[in-house]
């Protein structure tokens, strides 16, 4: 992988920051012209260093102020049931996040929902269908002190 250089690791936080940003304002932030900047912010989409852009929706707002977290243990760990559980989390639409863990749990799960008794029909309806789950630990968020989709470079 390339290096970046300090150029393009500013146009990077700039747009984590405000990706609504247009060139000509990322530019001005950087005090170069825009055309160099706009083939920079090209380069760094078409080698994978900015994925997508996407609108933070405020989870509140939009009905789903609870977010509850789940740690998942399975009983077997051979990569065909490994393989098999990650399909099956893909397909849930309630599941924002995954992840296959190192340690006493295998997957830890963040879902955001509308109340409780969604969180129970999620887990009776879809995620208990799962077979290979040994150990479901359900906990459940009462305060979000931080929360960002920045990194720290």
């Amino acid at each position: 992988m390339e290096r970046l250089d300090d150029i393009d690791l500013k146009i990077l936080r700039i747009l984590q920051k405000d990706s609504k940003k247009t060139t000509k304002e990322v530019a001005k932030l950087l005090n170069l012209t825009a055309s160099p900047v706009y083939e920079r912010i090209r380069r760094l989409e078409k080698k994978g260093y900015i994925k997508q852009y996407v609108a933070l929706i405020n989870k509140k707002l939009v009905g789903c102020p609870i977010t509850a977290v789940c740690m998942v243990s399975l009983r077997y760990h051979d990569e065909g049931f490994i393989d098999k559980f990650d399909r099956q989390i893909k397909a849930l639409p309630e599941v924002q996040e995954c992840y296959h863990m190192a340690g006493k749990v295998d997957f830890f799960l963040k879902i955001n929902l509308r109340g409780l008794e969604e969180y129970h029909e999620f887990v009776r309806l879809k995620l208990s269908k799962i077979e290979n789950i040994g150990v479901l630990e359900s906990y459940f968020v009462l305060k979000e002190i931080k929360a960002t989709t920045e990194y720290h470079f």
